[in-house]
């Protein structure tokens, strides 16, 4: 559904280019949530942008590409970097972080969908569309009196619910969320996951959801990627990443989290991500990984590749034992 090809993205800055993507190259599957994790700063939001082409100053794509293709009504499509922003709503759509800075709080919710969505021909009013949309916010939980309020007037819960019905509205093939939890409550987060999830039971479409939370990447996805300062450093099932995580980044990720029944003291990774501006010459991780040698710290790890069936992972002292 969507092929990343060795994609690398910066920032223009008057410094100088900061790199924020590098050399970033997997594969999304057709009808899979997929999750992408780490650390705040890590490149997780802007690899997202130029997944949905939101490729505007001061951010540019320095090399490779995008490609989105599949199926859709029985017609085949297919959209690479520069041209996905063509196929928009139709096969794939974005969610973005914070619901509040998206939805222009002085124009009613229904005003907002009619500028996004299309109408079914050229015969239908905007009141027989927002008869579709009200109906489909029924299906969703959301009473069709909230096409009549100001976003202001929603709570943060409800405001999130309206921008995931605005963005699957039509059915696309690929829904992108970026933090869709942030700012809200366990209770309400827990109720926008399962959305989330009917949905993509419902549409059987590909959802790939951010979050630097580990537990909700746990919940809902089925593979995840681990990034850390622009680059994959692990990728695999989810469930074969927390019980067997093989990059030293992941084992200390996973090794932090708080288990049930579990009274044993956690440990932290010590340090920060570098400085993407001005990253170490090695491994970006080494200053930071208790098994790092001088070799880590002066080359750059080898090719993200395949260590086990279905695992990738990016470090020296990873063998692969795929044939």
């Amino acid at each position: 559904m969507l092929k990343i090809d060795h994609l690398s993205a910066s920032y223009k800055t008057i410094d100088g280019n900061v790199h924020v993507v590098k050399d970033v190259n997997f594969t999304i599957r057709d009808n899979e949530i997929f999750g992408i994790a780490g650390e705040s700063g890590c490149g997780k939001s802007t690899l997202l942008k130029t997944l949905y082409d939101i490729i505007e100053f001061p951010l540019e794509i320095d090399h490779g590409k995008v490609i989105l293709s599949g199926m859709k009504n029985g017609k085949s499509f297919c959209f690479e970097s520069g041209s996905i922003r063509r196929s928009w709503w139709n096969h794939i759509s974005y969610v973005p972080q914070a619901a509040q800075s998206v939805l222009n709080p002085i124009v009613r919710l229904k005003d907002q969908f009619l500028d996004s969505i299309p109408k079914e021909s050229k015969e239908e009013t905007s009141a027989q569309t927002l008869q579709r949309v009200a109906k489909y916010m029924e299906g969703l939980g959301l009473s069709p009196d909230v096409l009549d309020a100001f976003p202001f007037q929603l709570s943060g819960g409800m405001r999130q619910r309206a921008v995931i019905a605005l963005a699957t509205f039509m059915s696309p093939n690929v829904v992108l969320a970026d933090e869709p939890t942030t700012a809200l409550d366990v209770v309400v987060q827990r109720g926008i996951l399962m959305m989330l999830m009917d949905l993509q039971k419902k549409f059987r479409n590909t959802l790939i959801i951010v979050s630097h939370d580990m537990g909700v990447h746990y919940q809902i996805t089925d593979r995840m990627g681990i990034m850390y300062s622009g680059s994959f450093v692990e990728l695999g099932p989810t469930e074969d990443i927390f019980e067997d995580p093989i990059h030293p980044y992941t084992k200390m990720l996973i090794g932090a989290l708080p288990r049930v029944g579990d009274k044993s003291q956690k440990v932290g990774i010590p340090g920060r991500p570098p400085a993407l501006k001005n990253p170490p010459p090695g491994c970006r991780f080494a200053a930071r990984c208790p098994q790092a040698t001088d070799k880590c710290r002066q080359d750059p790890p080898p090719e993200f590749r395949e260590i086990r069936p279905g695992r990738f992972a990016a470090c020296h002292y990873l063998k692969s034992e795929v044939n």
